[in-house]
């Protein structure tokens, strides 16, 4: 079965700033690209944090405050009070920075952006050093497949090479995203396996099932049956 990578949905041609990039500059470059957050990388291209417009609030939310810090400070106000006085890149960003590389699938990006809660996420080689992003954007664009590429891929790839399932007597439709499939397979336990693997194809928003099977091997040796529901 295909697997969707990282890597054919990433941006290649990203911008990024330097770990000396002032912060006028950094606000400028994010203004210009209507990004939210970029890459911060050092001399040899390795990835060494990112800096987001969160990171550059802490300024305008702690300019002219006076108040002496307190002796036992919350790891928050810490890392806010030092980010508000900083002016370059360095000691601006969020470290250390959560990335990917382009080989995992764009699921496990998903699930990464989701539990880190980030919006962007950096996809770099081996050696650490930046070859694209991935923003939730990208994620979502798989879902403006066209529906007879999801169709296609429903027979070819999941039914035909994944599980060796002759497609002839099923029937198989795709709107919006909402796959359908009606039929009958040989087994009963066929059935789960189908609707999950189908569920995973890019693109897929939900999954219609009306399949029935001809022998029931759920129970004991398997027997037939004239229909399921």
């Amino acid at each position: 079965m295909k697997r969707h990578t990282v890597g054919e949905i990433m941006t290649t041609d990203v911008l990024s700033v330097h770990e000396t990039t002032g912060f006028k500059e950094i606000v400028e470059t994010l203004a210009e690209l209507r990004f939210s957050a970029l890459p911060v990388v050092g001399d040899d291209g390795r990835v060494l944090g990112v800096v987001s417009e969160a990171d550059l609030m802490y300024k305008v939310e702690l300019a002219g405050d006076r108040t002496p810090p307190r002796l036992l400070q919350r790891k928050r106000e810490r890392t806010a009070r030092a980010k508000s006085g900083a002016d370059i890149a360095k000691g601006l960003m969020t470290t250390p920075p959560v990335v990917i590389e382009a080989h995992e699938t764009v699921a496990t990006a998903a699930r990464l952006m989701d539990t880190e809660r980030i919006k962007l996420l950096p996809v770099v080689d081996r050696g650490g050093r930046l070859v694209g992003v991935v923003t939730r954007r990208d994620v979502l664009r798989q879902y403006l497949r066209a529906d007879d590429e999801i169709r296609r891929e429903v027979i070819d790839e999941v039914l035909v090479r994944a599980l060796w399932i002759d497609p002839t007597d099923l029937v198989i439709t795709v709107d919006r995203g909402v796959v359908a499939l009606s039929g009958p397979l040989d087994r009963h336990s066929e059935i789960a396996i189908v609707v999950n693997l189908v569920r995973m194809v890019a693109g897929v928003v939900g999954v219609l099932n009306h399949l029935c099977y001809r022998y029931d091997d759920t129970h004991g040796p398997a027997r037939p049956m004239e229909f399921a529901a």
